[in-house]
């Protein structure tokens, strides 16, 4: 199934989903109150954003208590994550290197990083030698 192409208010709210884990069955009272208070969006916009989600069937409703809809994430972290990276590498024409370049030469990748990415082909060219 294609992933949904997500907005960045969109991202955000997935986020408060995936950060609940099991317990991620929120309201979207729950969902407005868990952004900060100084960058609170209306709750209508909230709302309305939910219900682009659940059309785009990144979320779906679960249950009804009261007059609230509950709703939970369907797609994961990682499966919204490869998307975003799709979408990035496809305006370096599909490249990484350049996507890596950019990274290193702006300051954001970290030894650290590049040992983690280090370590990722390790364990990938093992699984393709099994």
């Amino acid at each position: 199934m294609a992933q949904p192409k997500l907005s960045k208010l969109e991202l955000q709210i997935m986020e408060i989903f995936w950060e609940r884990g099991d317990r991620g069955v929120l309201s979207i009272r729950e969902v407005q109150e868990a952004f900060p208070q100084k960058d609170r969006p209306a709750y209508t916009t909230i709302q309305t954003t939910i219900y682009r989600l659940e059309g785009k069937k990144a979320l779906r409703r679960v249950k009804k208590i009261s007059n609230a809809h509950m709703f939970e994430a369907v797609i994961t972290r990682g499966a919204a994550h490869r998307r975003l990276l799709d979408e990035i590498l496809s305006l370096f024409g599909g490249r990484a290197q350049p996507v890596m370049t950019q990274l290193i030469e702006s300051g954001k990748l970290t030894l650290e990083d590049v040992e983690a990415a280090r370590k990722a082909i390790q364990d990938l060219a093992k699984k393709e030698k099994r």
